[in-house]
């Protein structure tokens, strides 16, 4: 995050080729570095599990309710009493609570050894419901409750079409390649060969490739991190307070109801992340590219990645 700031602020030539890097809103050096991200997390997945994690009512449950109603509104509630002088701020923060994570909550989940199987049908599942409900989640949020508590509205319209193809790129595409690859490589080299040979070696792609991206994503915005640190600083209370007591409710609402810890760890990150690459993709399409609710996007992950990460210890001490 400090190289991508500092690049971003000091050689903003570089910042400007990344920014032209784009096909239909999509920036192409961050999408190839997020799929690549995802990949070895997919690769490792047993897909012949999938129905039997399908059939856990209580834990799809927990999962639906903790995304869909706890964390949207809960989001909203903390960016109102926050942000509520800075309607821009806070539509940024909504959008975030909004967008539920479909990507970087698998490399959360791997590094904790949460239940991959779990993960990954949880990270579907959500992304089916993103693509559905997002753009009604988005009026809902943003023009109509706020009026019922005395608020202005604020009138957003989130094409369709502009959720289903950041679902289908971010996280279509690595399940693809995880589902195929795994099939083909078990087929023609064996499985034994894949699990002891294949996985290890592309093991790596997944932090390095996390890392690249968040130089990418920082240096995009390092500049205006820098001029605006009053904002940065306001914008990173809500998050903070919602990432840590999200995770927190989640986790001890699992235990409570006696989900093993593998299964409980996929649950509680799936609740707890963001996908902050929808959250920007809207936020520069409504907004523009250059507007105070795209930079709460990219703020996002600068207290997320830090936040998740003490997460994970917190999850590995709970071991």
């Amino acid at each position: 995050m400090t190289v991508g700031i500092l690049l971003g602020k000091f050689l903003p030539g570089i910042s400007e080729s990344i920014e032209s890097m784009q096909f239909k809103g999509i920036n192409i050096p961050i999408a190839i570095g997020l799929i690549v991200m995802m990949y070895p997390p997919l690769a490792k997945v047993d897909y012949r599990t999938l129905p039997a994690v399908l059939k856990d009512k209580k834990l799809l449950s927990l999962s639906l309710i903790l995304n869909w109603i706890v964390g949207p509104f809960f989001m909203f509630f903390l960016a109102a009493y926050f942000l509520g002088d800075r309607p821009e701020l806070m539509t940024g923060v909504v959008l975030i609570g909004l967008a539920r994570c479909i990507a970087m909550v698998l490399v959360w989940n791997d590094i904790a050894d949460g239940d991959r199987t779990y993960g990954a049908a949880l990270v579907a599942l959500n992304s089916l419901f993103q693509v559905f409900t997002f753009s009604f989640y988005a009026y809902f949020f943003l023009s109509i409750l706020p009026t019922w508590l005395g608020m202005d509205g604020i009138a957003i319209d989130v094409p369709f079409a502009l959720v289903a193809s950041n679902v289908a790129i971010y996280l279509g595409i690595p399940f693809l390649l995880g589902i195929g690859g795994r099939a083909l490589l078990i087929r023609v080299k064996g499985g034994h060969w894949y699990t002891t040979s294949y996985l290890p070696r592309i093991g790596p792609l997944t932090l390095t490739s996390l890392l690249f991206t968040i130089v990418v994503m920082f240096s995009l915005q390092g500049g205006r991190i820098l001029d605006q640190t009053s904002d940065v600083l306001l914008v990173s209370i809500p998050l903070l307070i919602y990432f840590f007591l999200m995770w927190v409710a989640s986790y001890f609402m699992g235990v409570k109801l006696g989900i093993d810890k593998p299964r409980n760890r996929a649950v509680a990150f799936t609740a707890t992340g963001n996908n902050f690459e929808l959250a920007i993709a809207v936020s520069i399409g409504v907004f523009g590219l250059h507007s105070s609710e795209a930079f709460v996007g990219v703020i996002g992950p600068l207290i997320e990645v830090p936040a998740l990460l003490l997460l994970v210890q917190l999850s590995r001490r709970l071991a």
